[in-house]
């Protein structure tokens, strides 16, 4: 049974439309990326200006208005095909409104007085698929994983696993996170944030930049797409692999074993060879230990023959929607057959398996793509995209 992955929603700092994403994309363009220390100011708009949403005034819910918007009229086709019973979703999230809530809280330990707009959905994980649920109708089922930034990777295996167990028809599959001061101070406590631009595979490396976005994928069986839509340029979710290799809470295996067999596992799922993966969107995020692991995994696996790029040198770490957001960026990839260049000080760290990091240029045709998020904890998943 083929997945396809039929049509794309998706907002990150590189843009709010697919034209604008492709555009800055090719080009590597890291200036719509904003980065701070440590702190949010109230009203901060780090990348774009959004619509506000009056149910809960929450960023995250905001982002996805704005990319459901993009996909809305294949939503309201879905709607006519398919029982709404039969329509599933499935999101990735770390943050939903902690920021918001984060704000209100500290409005009352200052004033003792509550915000009018303050709620407990602010900080529940799963408010974000129930808001698209109940805005769209959706009547299957819906829910949020949260395996910090693997959580919208992992989306993809559970939302397949839906369609193939034939409990959806079709599944609304993606992730969001908006940024936040929590995650901020989180990351800064553990050294991991850099303030400058991030550096992935650099001797000078020595952080991540936090992001935020959305993106929505529509999912279904590629025997129910056939006399539906042209099928032509359809994107295939070949392979998925998974590994929880547990080896620290906040560092990961050194050698690379648990991403190496994620990869590997997403090949076997795939029925690929190594050498058929044309580019390998890495989970890159600049920091010292996972650079160095990725590095690691990636040559022993694919020696140094595979086109790689971390393009959160463009997005920033976006968290839980990350796996998402970068799944993305290489279904925008083979669908418009473009390659997105890695960015960094092009000083590669000597320490590091000498694997090929793309320069944008390269004349290839992609056909399948692997894209790797590596989450605390171990939680590791690739997920192979292809024509």
């Amino acid at each position: 049974m083929n997945i396809i992955l039929t049509h794309l929603g998706l907002v990150c700092s590189l843009g709010t439309t697919q034209d604008e994403i492709i555009h800055n994309a090719k080009l590597g363009n890291q200036t719509c990326l904003n980065f701070i220390s440590t702190d949010i100011p109230n009203e901060t708009v780090p990348f774009f200006e959004v619509k506000d949403n009056k149910k809960t005034h929450m960023r995250c819910f905001r982002l996805l208005d704005i990319t459901l918007e993009q996909i809305m009229p294949q939503i309201v086709k879905l709607k006519e095909k398919y029982p709404l019973n039969k329509l599933g979703i499935v999101l990735g999230n770390t943050n939903t409104g902690v920021h918001e809530a984060q704000n209100d809280i500290n409005k009352w330990l200052e004033t003792k007085t509550i915000n009018k707009n303050f709620s407990f959905e602010k900080i529940e994980l799963g408010s974000s698929a129930t808001y698209l649920k109940e805005k769209l109708g959706f009547l299957g089922p819906s829910y949020v994983i949260s395996t910090a930034c693997s959580s919208s990777a992992k989306a993809f295996q559970s939302a397949r696993n839906l369609i193939s167990n034939n409990i959806c028809d079709a599944v609304l599959v993606g992730g969001v996170d908006s940024r936040c001061s929590f995650a901020n101070q989180g990351f800064f406590s553990l050294s991991a944030l850099s303030l400058k631009h991030t550096n992935p595979f650099s001797k000078n490396r020595d952080g991540i930049n936090l992001g935020e976005g959305a993106a929505l994928f529509i999912m279904e069986k590629e025997e129910n797409i056939k006399n539906y839509e042209t099928n032509e340029k359809s994107i295939k979710l070949l392979g998925i692999g998974e590994s929880s290799d547990a080896y620290d809470l906040t560092s990961p295996d050194p050698t690379g074993n648990g991403a190496y067999t994620s990869m590997k596992r997403a090949l076997e799922d795939a029925a690929l060879n190594a050498d058929q993966i044309n580019y390998i969107n890495m989970h890159g995020t600049g920091t010292i230990a996972n650079d160095k692991m990725e590095g690691i995994a990636i040559y022993d696996l694919f020696n140094d023959k595979i086109l790689c790029a971390s393009t959160k040198s463009l997005t920033g770490h976006t968290l839980g929607a990350s796996g998402a957001i970068e799944a993305a960026l290489s279904w925008l990839m083979l669908k418009f057959n473009f390659i997105i260049p890695h960015k960094f000080d092009n000083d590669f760290d000597d320490e590091i398996p000498k694997i090929k990091l793309a320069k944008g240029n390269e004349d290839i045709e992609l056909k399948n793509i692997l894209s790797n998020s590596f989450a605390f904890g171990g939680s590791n998943c690739s997920l192979i995209l292809g024509k």
